[in-house]
C-alpha cells in the first residue's frame, strides 16, 4: 500500500501538467481580468502595509501596528482583497467547475477546490502576490525564510453541507501560509490553531479565529491548525504555501530530514530555487509529494 500510495503522487504533477495544457488550450474565462493582479484588486490597507514595509527603517514593533494578531501564536490578520474581486474570483472559480474543464483537487483533505496553477494564474497573479506579501513575511517570520520565499502551491477550498463540511488538524507543507477568506455567504467554520508542530505540549492550547471576507490570515506553515464544521451556506477561501529552498533544502519540513532530491515538474514543492536564467525549480523531495 506505501508503495502505490508514493507511486501515485509521483505521478501527480504528470498529470497536473497535462490538465493545465488542456484548460489552456480549452478553456474561456468569464472573468480574464482577474488572472493577472492588479493594485484595484488590493484593500487599500494592504497597499499601506506594503509601504511601510518597503520604506526606509520599517520594522517588526511598526508593522504590528498595522496587523490585528492572535495570542503568542504568530498568527496575524490583515486587509488583503476588495470584497469586489472576491465576488469576480468566485464567479470565474463557479463558471471553471461548471465547465467540462479537467479538474484536479487541492490535496488528499480536501476533496472541493482548484489548483489555481492548472488554472494559470502562477505567473501574473500568484508570483506578484507572493513578491508583495514578502516584505511583511521578512519581518514576521524571518527564521522561516520570510525574506527569500521563492515558491508557492495556491488553491482555492470549498465547504459546504453537502460536500466538505470541515478540516481536521494537520499543518501545511510550507513555510508561511496566507489563507484568504473570499465568501460566500456561510455561518461557523471558524479556524482553530493549536500548538507549532516542533513543540507539543501535553496540554494543547486551541485558539478560534473567524473568517472575515477580503482580510488574510498569516502563520507559520508548522502551526496546528484545521476548521470546524460551517452550520449553512457555502464558505470558499484562498490558500497559499510560501515556500523557501533555503530554508527546506537543508531540512524537509514534513519529515524533519534532509531531503533527497529528484528531477519534477514545476515548482518541484519549493526545495531548490531555479537555475539561473530559468523561472522554476526542477526537483522536489520524495518524502513531500502531493
Amino acid at each position: 500500500q506505501i508503495e502505490a500510495e508514493v507511486q501515485r503522487r509521483k505521478e501527480l504533477p504528470r498529470q497536473s501538467v497535462e490538465r493545465r495544457a488542456i484548460i489552456s488550450r480549452c478553456y474561456t474565462p468569464k472573468h480574464p481580468e482577474v488572472y493577472t493582479l492588479q493594485d484595484s484588486f488590493l484593500a487599500p490597507e494592504f497597499l499601506e502595509i506594503e509601504r511601510f514595509c518597503t520604506s526606509p527603517g520599517a520594522d517588526l514593533q511598526g508593522l504590528l501596528s498595522y496587523l490585528e494578531s492572535f495570542s503568542d501564536k504568530r498568527i496575524y490578520r490583515l486587509p488583503v482583497f476588495t470584497e469586489q474581486f472576491c465576488q469576480a474570483l468566485l464567479d470565474e472559480l463557479e463558471n471553471f467547475e461548471q465547465s467540462d474543464m479537467p479538474k484536479g483537487r487541492p490535496n488528499t483533505m480536501n476533496n472541493y477546490g482548484v489548483l489555481l496553477n492548472e488554472l494559470g494564474m502562477d505567473e501574473r497573479f500568484l508570483t506578484p502576490l507572493r513578491e508583495r506579501l514578502r516584505p511583511l513575511t521578512a519581518l514576521l517570520y524571518p527564521e522561516l525564510g520570510g525574506a527569500c520565499l521563492d515558491s508557492h502551491r495556491a488553491f482555492v477550498v470549498k465547504y459546504s453541507l453537502h460536500q466538505d463540511l470541515d478540516l481536521s488538524s494537520h499543518y501545511d507543507n510550507a513555510e508561511v501560509t496566507l489563507n484568504v477568506s473570499l465568501g460566500k455567504e456561510f455561518t461557523e467554520g471558524n479556524l482553530y490553531f493549536g500548538e507549532f508542530n516542533e513543540d507539543p505540549s501535553p496540554v494543547p492550547r486551541y485558539i478560534e479565529v473567524e473568517h472575515v471576507v477580503g482580510r488574510g490570515l498569516l502563520h507559520r506553515g508548522g502551526q496546528i491548525h484545521g476548521a470546524l464544521p460551517i452550520a449553512s451556506g457555502e464558505r470558499c477561501n484562498l490558500i497559499v504555501w510560501m515556500r523557501s529552498s533555503a530554508v527546506r533544502n537543508r531540512l524537509c519540513p514534513m519529515c524533519r530530514r534532509k531531503p533527497e532530491l529528484v528531477e519534477a515538474e514545476g515548482f518541484g514543492d519549493g526545495f531548490t530555487e531555479p537555475p539561473q536564467g530559468e523561472e522554476q525549480p526542477h526537483t522536489v523531495s520524495v518524502c513531500a509529494l502531493g
